[in-house]
């Protein structure tokens, strides 16, 4: 990030005390180098909601956004603010994130390198879910790392006709489906036995949840792809997730079409950083072997 920011945007876990108390020292170092700043509390996420737009106390003028909390609250920050284009810097208050990947001992060093303009920007593909039903658009969201498809847990299975660029894909019966971007690909998608794709690149993966027929394995597909799921008759139970923290629930017929957004987040990236360490820690490759070694 080459310009030094002379308003900053601070959002912080809901209900957190360390993370509000945090916020409140960053506040204050702000303020008293002379940067604007303007703080909110990340609500708690929501088991179901009709709305089509989640809305925001940051203003879309800051140079940028500082996130403490978790990659939950990264995620929230990333629906509400991403649309604006604003650069995104996140800081883990607990373990260290995929998305938060800076700790909370290393923040103050890495504002530093904020206001020196040495923190560097990347772009991270971002999801654009909309829900038709009856030729209505009843729903839109843009997301940074998933949409899900997902029954309830006494459900029967559901099946899903999948197209991607008006071709049929097939009809998967399955538990539910993820469309996932690269960056979401180390969450749900990876559980489900989806492949992990490096953040930056280019695409989306459509991984079936315990599919019926085991030969239907993941799918990566171009980001110029347009994915539409049309729900089976009887398709009772049925959810539509975003990022795992809002809801919508689906009917028979309904068509949910998911394609790669106009709008990229920004996201800030240490230096000292690297993807790689950030997965062999989380993921920790590595450890069994390292452990067998030294027995």
């Amino acid at each position: 990030m080459t310009k030094i920011p002379q308003s900053v945007g601070i959002i912080f876990k809901h209900n957190f005390e360390p993370a509000r108390k945090e916020c409140q020292r960053l506040e204050d170092w702000f303020t008293q180098r002379g940067i604007a700043v303007y703080t909110e509390e990340m609500a708690s996420r929501s088991s179901s909601s009709q709305s089509l737009q989640e809305e925001t106390s940051i203003p879309d003028t800051v140079d940028c956004v500082i996130v403490l909390g978790g990659d939950g609250t990264l995620l929230g920050a990333a629906r509400k603010v991403g649309r604006y284009g604003l650069p995104i810097l996140g800081i883990n208050l607990g373990g260290l994130g995929f998305l938060t990947e800076i700790p909370s001992k290393m923040l103050y060093e890495n504002i530093e390198k904020l206001i020196a303009g040495q923190i560097a920007v990347e772009t991270r593909l971002m999801l654009r879910a909309r829900v038709i039903r009856d030729n209505d658009e009843k729903c839109s969201f843009t997301v940074l790392n998933d949409v899900v498809i997902n029954k309830g847990a006494l459900a029967r299975i559901i099946d899903l006709r999948v197209s991607i660029d008006g071709r049929f894909l097939t009809t998967f019966r399955a538990d539910g489906l993820i469309i996932s971007s690269p960056t979401g690909s180390t969450g749900y998608n990876l559980s489900a036995g989806g492949p992990i794709l490096y953040p930056n690149l280019e695409a989306l993966i459509v991984t079936p949840i315990c599919p019926f027929t085991l030969t239907h394995r993941p799918i990566i597909v171009p980001d110029t792809s347009v994915i539409e799921i049309k729900m089976g008759e009887n398709s009772e139970e049925v959810t539509l997730t975003f990022d795992g923290q809002v809801g919508f629930d689906l009917t028979d017929n309904d068509r949910v079409i998911v394609s790669k957004s106009e709008e990229k987040l920004k996201l800030l990236k240490s230096p000292d950083q690297d993807y790689f360490d950030i997965l062999r820690t989380k993921l920790k490759w590595g450890e069994s072997s390292y452990n067998n070694a030294n027995q």
